[in-house]
């Protein structure tokens, strides 16, 4: 007789070391399941995540981020609903898409990945996640704002703390301290920032927040810090895993590198698949307003939902061969992958689709393909097998690279 085997816990090591074999299990046998220690219900098939992020009969909230992101950023745009949510986000979301985006900030971007990979251009190696992926996201949002960039390692701290904090899911209290203390640093840090841009704007994102308008609507000090540190800890979080996400996915498939350093077209189309196969951020919560039914049973009013963005974007239900690594599958399309009518799950969907996510694509696109023009022939350090860590956010820790440095 066969017997199903149950998916390890997801705060076991086991889960750690493979979840992705967790989550096979779980959208077969237990695609609703009740999780005591974290008080949640686990959502784990490609349908049911994507309702919960669409939301069209508003079914679910985002109260959660009340105990779950508002102890260490303060009240941000993600716990916002209805017409509050939607004018924060007209103040916010100019700067992260159009002609600001291309104007002002590609430049910055371009820049910020050029220094790094000047630190080692010449060396013949280096490892991308220390070198460069954990530096290069920090780096730019800081610079975007008008921070001064030689506090890195303070920016780096606190965002090292935040993430911390929003994936300690077995409740670890010294995390949970260090994490509000974050809160108060960063306020004492920014808030003076904040009120000189104020009195004397300049040309950069920390002023246009700080005078931006939107139907006579402004945003205040402790909301534009609050943005500041969510900027900080999402977009320096995520863009780093992608990066090393990529060139990980690359470099395990050697064809599909020498694609696309044939033809730097087919970048975003690496990046759409590593959010896909690999995404930055794998776990993403919701609270149900009400009750639902979700495949497997029933969700009560007033719980929290996990939402497994890893488990979901490997449904066999949703994509063929789900667990191979393929930037030219055709049930994935790029070019709305950066958009809120995205295939992936991996930016959520719906109101509160990833406001930086044009951001993070102008990231990577600048920052692989100049990375690739340092590296002509670059290829894993001899004996490496890269490996990821983590399981709110996920990707590898290291990734030491060797490489024959471009003359001139």
């Amino acid at each position: 007789m066969f017997m199903s085997v149950p998916a390890p816990d997801i705060l076991s090591p086991e889960f750690e070391r493979d979840p992705y074999r967790a989550y096979r299990l779980m959208r077969q046998d237990t695609p609703l399941m009740w999780h005591e220690a974290t008080g949640s219900y686990i959502v784990s098939r490609y349908e049911d995540v994507e309702r919960v992020f669409k939301d069209k009969e508003g079914e679910f909230t985002t109260e959660n981020y009340d105990w779950q992101i508002e102890p260490v950023h303060g009240r941000t745009i993600l716990q916002l609903s209805g017409r509050e949510h939607a004018v924060r986000r007209a103040l916010v979301a100019p700067a992260f898409r159009g002609s600001d985006l291309r104007e002002k900030f590609l430049p910055v971007i371009e820049r910020n990945s050029r220094e790094l990979i000047d630190g080692f251009r010449d060396a013949g190696s280096a490892d991308l996640v220390a070198d460069y992926a954990t530096r290069f996201p920090v780096n730019v949002i800081a610079d975007m704002l008008g921070l001064d960039k030689s506090d890195y390692e303070r920016f780096h701290g606190w965002y090292t703390a935040v993430i911390a904090f929003l994936g300690n899911l077995s409740g670890d209290a010294e995390v949970a301290r260090a994490g509000e203390r974050t809160r108060v640093e960063f306020a004492e840090y920014m808030l003076p920032i904040i009120r000189k841009r104020r009195e004397a704007p300049g040309d950069d994102l920390l002023s246009t927040l700080c005078t931006a308008e939107v139907d006579g609507v402004r945003m205040g000090d402790e909301d534009i810090k609050a943005f500041c540190s969510l900027l900080l800890a999402a977009g320096g979080e995520t863009t780093d895993k992608a990066i090393a996400g990529i060139f990980t996915n690359l470099l395990r498939h050697p064809e599909q590198l020498e694609a696309v350093r044939a033809d730097r077209g087919l970048i975003p189309r690496a990046f759409a698949e590593t959010l896909r196969y690999t995404p930055p951020v794998h776990m993403i919560m919701r609270k149900s307003a009400t009750e639902v039914e979700l495949s497997g049973g029933t969700v009560p009013a007033g719980v929290t939902v996990t939402c497994l963005i890893g488990a979901a974007n490997r449904d066999e239900d949703r994509y063929r061969n789900p667990d191979s690594f393929d930037i030219f599958r055709e049930d994935l399309t790029a070019t709305n992958a950066f958009s809120a009518a995205a295939d992936h799950l991996a930016f959520a969907l719906g109101r509160h689709f990833c406001v930086g996510a044009l951001l993070a694509k102008a990231e990577v696109e600048i920052g692989v393909g100049q990375l690739l023009d340092a590296m002509p022939d670059l290829r894993l350090a001899d004996g490496f097998d890269p490996v990821e860590r983590g399981v709110f956010t996920r990707g590898p820790q290291s990734l030491p690279v060797r490489f024959t440095p471009v003359s001139g």
